[in-house]
This record gives structure tokens, sequence and C-alpha cells, in this order.
């Protein structure tokens, strides 16, 4: 499991490599040039230190992912329930459902998800 938090610039960044992969790093440059108003040097820092945290790959000036961004927050998601709740999923959702209504299409989801979490085992 990577063990790192992306901050909030280095998350849009990741965004644009994401959302565009695979792409080539002079395009990224323009790219972060235009969305992040970043130098080129910006960019190529930035980048070497994600694809040194494993979540990018810059090879022959092509960049793409090494995990997707859904699995990326996936990973995030469980980093925090373990954290804050002690790993305990029961405990998150009581927490969050005294804050928040849930509505009835997302106990449905949950619940579904549940039933499909049990078949499988």
């Amino acid at each position: 499991m990577i063990d790192y938090k992306l901050g909030e610039v280095e998350s849009k960044f990741a965004d644009l490599i994401w959302e565009n992969e695979p792409i080539s790093s002079g395009e990224l440059v323009k790219l972060a040039a235009d969305d992040l108003v970043w130098k080129k040097s910006t960019t190529y820092t930035v980048l070497r230190k994600l694809c040194e945290k494993g979540l990018f790959k810059n090879e022959n000036s092509s960049v793409t992912s090494l995990i997707s961004k859904d699995e990326y927050m996936a990973m995030q998601s469980e980093r925090f329930v373990e954290e804050i709740f002690s790993g305990s999923l029961p405990k998150f959702l009581a927490a969050f459902s005294k804050r928040k209504d849930l509505s009835h299409t997302e106990v449905t989801k949950i619940q579904e998800l549940i039933d499909k979490y049990k078949e499988g085992k």
C-alpha cells in the first residue's frame, strides 16, 4: 500500500495525469503551466517526487500511472478509517450518518455492497 497522502496542489497535478494519460512529459509541462501556472522545473520536480512514491512512472518521456485514481482513493479511505476509527467501518458509518442523513438511494447502494460482499465470501 502506498503510504503517501497528496497535498492539494499535488492532487490537482495527479488529476492532470490521470485524466490525460498516457501523456508525454512535454505535454504535461504545458498542461501544468496552463492549469497550475507552474514552470517546467516545478512540473518535473513534482513528477519525480510522485514517481519515487510509486504513483506514476515517466518512461521514454511518457507519463502513466502505476495505480488508478480509484485505487489511490480507496487506499486513502482505508487509511482514514484505520487512523480515525481504529479500522472499524461500522464506527465510521455510524459517525458519518449522525451528521448527514443518508438518502434512500445511498442506503440501497450500501446494502447492495454488503450483499455483494456476503455473496463473495
